[in-house]
């Protein structure tokens, strides 16, 4: 019977132009090497997702969640499972949004190689990545809508630093 783990967390890094783009980095090793990929990372024992997240995003990235940086810092409602054949697992991971200011580049750990700005979803090869693409840029627009619902939706996902 396959496994359910939950120590993953995914960190997808946006920033705002004359469009939406996505950060994405190249994996250097293990399963997923030479794939573009969000932020990814494990929890530690007794770490909670959100601040696997922003170690995740520092280590990573060089980014920190707290800093100047960083316009925001949100937790992704949607859970998305996905399976990997290889360890016969579902994985459930938390997500996180955080946008990034503009002119902000990224200062790569060795886990990546190289990272790429990407406009919209369709540079994500797995669905639920495309999916949480949307999921964000759906929180942006309720955000720049306004009124009461959108401003509970974006505070009540809205990690302060």
């Amino acid at each position: 019977m396959p496994t359910l783990r939950t120590d993953i967390v995914d960190v997808y890094v946006f920033r705002r132009g004359p469009g939406l783009e996505f950060l994405q980095l190249r994996r250097t090793d293990g399963a997923y090497a030479g794939s573009w990929q969000p932020v990814m990372g494990h929890v530690e024992p007794g770490e909670r997702a959100a601040a696997c997240a922003r170690r995740e995003l520092l280590e990573e990235t060089g980014l920190d969640a707290a800093g100047a940086h960083a316009l925001g810092f949100w937790a992704l409602q949607a859970v998305r499972p996905y399976f990997i054949p290889a360890l016969d697992c579902v994985m459930l991971s938390a997500r996180f949004a955080v946008e990034a200011a503009p002119g902000w580049a990224p200062v790569l750990c060795a886990e990546h190689d190289a990272h790429r700005w990407v406009a919209g979803a369709e540079a994500f090869v797995w669905q639920g990545q495309r999916e949480t693409c949307g999921e964000i840029g759906a929180l942006l627009d309720a955000m720049a809508r306004g009124g009461e619902g959108a401003a509970h939706l974006a505070s009540g996902l809205r990690i302060e630093g």
